[in-house]
């Protein structure tokens, strides 16, 4: 508690290597608030400066906080094959409204191994013809690879955008055996 007896928020980080490159995981009393991608240091202090500004509170970097332990494992186990559902608490509180909206109905109605288009994505949420919409959530998703907006594809069969690189989305594709695995 701070001085006026309120509860302040905590947020803790960790930066978890993988084989797409470094995450940054982030987590309050809530969940898991944010997934970063190529988590080098230039990244890392960008995302950290903005989860500040937003949650109010200078993140702590405590890579064995409880409040990351089961996010970490789960990471991992996801990397190595070993996991294909995230079982954590999330906190949305980076995101709201319709955006919110997709991205729940994207992380319980997609399962590993599949893919929706943009415009699925927007019926399944009463939005239809608002696939551009789904578009833009996908891309303000505070949690890429838990909230898998990978699995995101065009209509056409086209790949889509993706924040985290066209080559990241691939190699997730890959692993969950959406597409195949590169040659070289």
């Amino acid at each position: 508690m701070n001085s006026l007896g309120q509860n302040e928020q905590q947020v803790v980080w960790a930066v978890v290597g993988t084989d797409i490159g470094p995450l940054l995981l982030a987590a309050t009393r809530d969940g898991l608030v944010n997934v970063v991608f190529h988590a080098t240091d230039a990244v890392r202090d960008k995302a950290l400066d903005r989860l500040a500004s937003r949650l109010g509170t200078e993140p702590a970097e405590v890579p064995d906080s409880p409040l990351l332990t089961e996010a970490i494992h789960q990471v991992v186990a996801y990397f190595a094959g070993e996991r294909h559902d995230f079982d954590l608490p999330l906190d949305w509180s980076l995101i709201s409204g319709f955006n919110r909206q997709v991205l729940r109905e994207l992380a319980s109605g997609v399962p590993y191994g599949t893919v929706v288009g943009y415009g699925d994505l927007a019926l399944r949420v009463g939005q239809p013809g608002a696939a551009q919409a789904v578009g833009v959530a996908m891309g303000s998703n505070p949690l890429p690879v838990v909230v898998p907006c990978h699995r995101v594809v065009e209509s056409d069969g086209g790949i889509g955008g993706f924040g985290g690189g066209l080559e990241t989305k691939r190699q997730l594709l890959a692993l969950e055996g959406v597409l195949p695995e590169p040659l070289f």
